[in-house]
């Protein structure tokens, strides 16, 4: 169990990233869960802001949905929001989170503590700076498979 990592197998290439189940353990275990479904295969990264972050996770590209399964409880910790960071997107309200995440582009220290992080880019982070921009791009770069290992 030590050191699980997931890649996500990009068009431009493999983006790496260390699980954190001692932030999140509840929030890895989901992501684990959903990968091992396929649930990430061919899911687009719906939301890249420069200087910011990409997001990704929706099975239908808008934003709007995530998995069948429940909502997670909240595992904020104080893991800051920096560079390559892996965060849960959630709405207004904090127990919200559900399939999708985000990877920080840039610091984004203002979202310290209010979002759960459960992982952090450890190689490929110029595949995560390659996606195409917008809300939503207009060819959205995606997830052709994830794996965890």
């Amino acid at each position: 169990m030590a050191d699980e990592k997931l890649t996500l197998s990009l068009d431009t290439g493999d983006v790496v990233i260390k699980l954190r189940p001692d932030l999140a353990p509840g929030h890895v275990d989901r992501i684990k869960e959903l990968v091992s479904e396929g649930f990430y295969d061919g899911v687009k990264f719906h939301r890249v802001i420069p200087g910011f972050m990409a997001q990704g996770g929706c099975p239908d590209g808008t934003g709007m949905g995530g998995s069948k399964k429940p909502d997670l409880k909240a595992e904020f910790n104080a893991e800051p929001h920096v560079r390559g960071v892996c965060s849960m997107a959630r709405t207004s309200a904090p127990h919200s989170a559900n399939s999708q995440f985000f990877i920080c582009l840039d610091d984004a220290r203002f979202l310290d503590k209010q979002y759960t992080v459960w992982g952090q880019v450890e190689s490929g982070m110029e595949h995560v700076d390659a996606l195409p921009k917008g809300e939503p791009p207009r060819e959205p770069g995606k997830i052709k498979t994830a794996t965890v290992s």
